[in-house]
Formats: C-alpha cells, structure tokens, sequence
C-alpha cells in the first residue's frame, strides 16, 4: 500500500486530500488495477480520520471509477482507473458554473437571483 500524509492545517479537506493522493498513486502506477485497499475502518485507524472521512472519499472514488468494492472481498483498483484518475469533476464542476454566472451576469441578472434560483434548482427532488 502506499503511504498517504493527511495534513490537519491543510485548507483542502482531508476526504479530498485522501482522493488526490489515492488517484495520484494510481496516475504513477504505485496503484495498479485490482490492487486491494484497507478497508474503511483500517484505513481510518492508520489515517487517524474519522470513519465517515474515510467512507466519504471511498464512495467519490467509487462514483468516479477509480476503486471497486467486492462486498466482503474488499475494496479494489478499477480496471479502468488510470483513465478515471485524469478526470476531475470538481474541476469540470467549477468550471461550467463560472461560464453560467458569467453568461447570467453578463444578461444582467444579480448575483443574488443567481444564489437563489441555484437554491432552488439544487432543491428540487427528482421525480
């Protein structure tokens, strides 16, 4: 297993650090498809993180195709997660909500109606 350093004094939060390191492990080959990762609980007592820290990076990992879990087997490198690791969402994320507000307040609309409306947009539930 690789080393991973969580920084408490970092501004980046540790389940986001704990991704970076996991996805830059892999983007070097120090991960390798259907290598095994410590479980949850193990990972978290060698980390010294809280449980939900740890299962809150797992399961963005797992959305983004990077690990797999195999039940009881364990928690696994994807096979495609050298590709998965190049993606960032975050980015993708920031960067198509910056080209929105720009358009929105370019077409005159107030930072305010744009808060409120994504208020409202992230609220409503899916039918």
């Amino acid at each position: 297993m690789i080393e991973i350093i969580i920084d408490i004094d970092d501004a980046v939060p540790q389940f986001a650090q704990l991704i970076e390191q996991i996805k830059g492990a892999v983007l070097t080959d120090k991960l390798s498809p259907g290598d095994a990762l410590p479980s949850i609980r193990q990972l978290a007592n060698d980390l010294q993180l809280n449980n939900k820290t740890v299962a809150k990076a797992y399961r963005l990992l797992e959305r983004d195709a990077v690990i797999q879990t195999k039940g009881y087997r364990g928690t696994f490198v994807h096979p495609d997660a050298k590709t998965n690791s190049a993606v960032d969402l975050c980015t993708l994320v920031v960067s198509k909500l910056s080209a929105t507000v720009e358009e929105l307040r370019g077409s005159g609309v107030t930072d305010s109606e744009i808060r409120i409306a994504f208020g409202d947009v992230m609220n409503r539930r899916e039918s």
